[in-house]
């Protein structure tokens, strides 16, 4: 053995235990392993760098960013609400529920795809009177399954292209991971929904007897082209039930209803008063074509003139709040951004606040802040006057809109405690039809082959940003970027591997010792190997290691390298056994009340029956 070699199989060892041990992030351990192998000279320093400006790199960002531009337009809410059964037993609810997740996820991000479908997924669990758990397991499985369908799919499935064209020849393309993906996802989600599901531990859901947040209070107005428009109020709440939400009042020309009859019509430009959980808002919006009352651009819209010249309630400790003479719609539009900037936020209010006895009204939000009270919680009451006018008291919860620093400093000078971000999409029309069209060219100019894929999504992301199906500001906080070091970072490792003969070394110690020379077995022993890595390390990370000994394995036996890239590539979108393998695994960890040990049950089946399908689909589209 050289000693080149022995320093990179040093450094690979020392890497995979990093991986192990968990103490540090993928990303700082992937930077250190770089950094060595240059320091070890095993790495030019002028090429250190080069692997963040590979295809595959770019690709993943891209991909990243127009899946968040599918996200926040609601294009999967309304996709959700009209694939998906409503009155179902658990068989086929789980197989739409799971086949949705595995086919968003063949052209989005599999973690996207996973936090849009959880909230339908505890709603579905309890419907079916469910173990959370029992409905989240099979989802993440399902997303996971889902991405080894096409090359944008997951990390590792452009990562095994990229070493395709390090190889001598051209990367997969977008749908060459179909044939043996599709075969193993459709047999995983069909085992998953059929059986699989019944094998998950049923756990107490983590947490749910700590904090709550309780229902809000909402107020939402019917538009012209409204679906409520005409109905009954019996039927909006027939409606509403599968979101777990209520009526609970009438504003009709000003006048509130407490308590309407069911079989009043609701008519154009009424306003209802919704009780529902933040997370049911969007759900109720999108079914019922309705539209937040106080969603209106911050700061475009007047307070009443009674609002504006009412004699408010002064406060020894509210003069922060206060208007400003000639304080008003000059001053709200000079500090309003564009609508991008703005976000939900929950803010709780604390004992002694300067707002608390005091009304949206009073403290003239939008033209002194150029923000919105969208809705208030307020455990065990029920407000019986408009939201506008709602007195704020000491431990409400206030959903405000509004720009992030505008809202950080009202909280600051109000007395509340901000506690996070809320992510409420209201589906609109135009933004999810255009992000879906984004897509669509993205995926079809890398598809048939128009444009390299990494072009033609850079393009997507542009277009997304030009039309506003992802808000500029927005872009980056959409990567991940601790994903995109670590291939960034890994890519001239995995490189030196194969300029030093590591990954040819390897591979024939593989296959005389296990193998011993049956091409089979050796791809049997690929993918296992990659199959088990990917249980314990980022799976991106197990593709960058794997992709060189694959390759050198196909090479010491004089056969296909595709079939092996291609075992990579499905052993490496196969962690199953542990909560660490994958983003959605540890995802659900928390909310289904799960133990490390309590994957393996379904995982370890579903690994083998993968093994079963993908290994005679792989000779048959792959000959070796």
């Amino acid at each position: 053995m050289a000693g080149e070699q022995a320093a990179i199989i040093a450094v690979l060892v020392a890497t995979v235990a990093m991986f192990l041990w968990g103490r540090w992030r993928h990303d700082m351990v992937a930077v250190g392993a770089l950094l060595a192998c240059v320091l070890a000279g095993l790495v030019a320093p002028a090429d250190a760098f080069a692997g963040f400006g590979h295809p595959a790199v770019i690709t993943v960002a891209c991909v990243l960013v127009l899946s968040r531009g599918l996200q926040t337009s609601g294009a999967i809410d309304v996709l959700t609400r009209h694939t998906l059964p409503k009155n179902a037993g658990p068989t086929l609810s789980l197989a739409a529920l799971v086949g949705l997740g595995a086919v968003l996820s063949g052209f989005m991000n599999n973690v996207g795809a996973m936090a849009l479908l959880m909230p339908v997924a505890i709603q579905l669990a309890a419907r079916l009177d469910l173990p959370p758990g029992r409905v989240l397991m099979p989802l993440a499985f399902g997303t996971i399954l889902g991405g080894m369908t096409t090359m944008v799919g997951t990390p590792p499935n452009l990562i095994v292209s990229g070493f395709r064209t390090q190889n001598g020849a051209s990367g997969f393309a977008m749908f060459d991971f179909t044939p043996v993906g599709l075969a193993v996802a459709v047999a995983g989600v069909t085992f998953v929904a059929l059986l699989g599901w019944r094998l998950v531990p049923v756990r107490k859901q983590a947490g749910a007897e700590g904090f709550e947040t309780g229902a809000y209070i909402t107020e939402v107005r019917v538009t012209d082209d409204s679906k409520a428009a005409g109905m009954t109020l019996r039927d909006i709440e027939s409606a509403l039930d599968e979101a777990d939400a209520q009526v609970v009042g009438l504003v009709r020309n000003e006048v509130r209803m407490n308590a309407p009859q069911v079989g009043r019509k609701v008519l154009a430009g009424d306003i209802l008063i919704i009780e529902a959980e933040v997370e049911a808002l969007a759900s109720v919006l999108s079914s019922l074509g309705l539209t937040l009352e106080e969603a209106d651009s911050p700061g475009t819209q007047s307070e009443t003139r009674e609002d504006e010249t009412r004699e408010t309630p002064r406060r020894d400790n509210s003069k922060a709040i206060e208007p400003e003479p000639g304080a008003g719609e000059a001053d709200a539009e000079k500090k309003t951004p564009p609508s991008d900037e703005i976000v939900l936020m929950e803010l709780v209010v604390r004992p002694g606040a300067s707002i608390a006895g005091r009304s949206a009204s009073d403290m003239l939000l939008r033209s002194r802040y150029g923000i919105n009270l969208l809705a208030v919680s307020r455990e065990g009451t029920r407000s019986k006057v408009r939201l506008r006018t709602l007195r704020i008291q000491p431990g409400d919860l206030l959903l405000m809109q509004g720009p992030p620093d505008v809202l950080v400093e009202f909280a600051a000078d109000s007395g509340c405690v901000p506690l996070a971000e809320r992510e409420l999409r209201i589906p609109n029309k135009r933004k999810a039809l255009t992000a879906g069209g984004i897509m669509a060219v993205a995926v079809g100019g890398a598809a048939f082959g128009l444009l390299p894929a990494a072009i033609s999504f850079a393009l997507g992301v542009l277009a997304s940003m030009a039309l506003r199906t992802i808000p500029p500001r927005a872009v980056y906080d959409a990567i991940d970027w601790p994903v995109v070091v670590l291939l960034g970072a890994l890519i001239p490792v995995a490189g030196a591997m194969a300029s030093t003969g590591t990954a040819d070394l390897i591979a024939r110690v593989l296959l005389d010792s296990v193998a011993q020379g049956h091409a089979v077995v050796g791809l049997a022993l690929i993918l296992v190997v990659t199959m088990f890595l990917s249980d314990l390390i980022n799976n991106a990370a197990t593709a960058a290691v794997m992709c060189p000994i694959a390759i050198g394995t196909a090479g010491v036996l004089g056969v296909n390298a595709d079939s092996f890239l291609m075992a990579v590539a499905i052993g490496a979108s196969c962690a199953f056994l542990t909560p660490i393998g994958h983003q959605n695994n540890t995802l659900i960890l928390g909310p289904g009340g799960f133990h490390f040990g309590d994957y393996w049950r379904l995982g370890l089946p579903l690994e083998v029956l993968v093994v079963a399908v993908s290994m005679p689909m792989l000779l048959w589209v792959w000959p070796l």
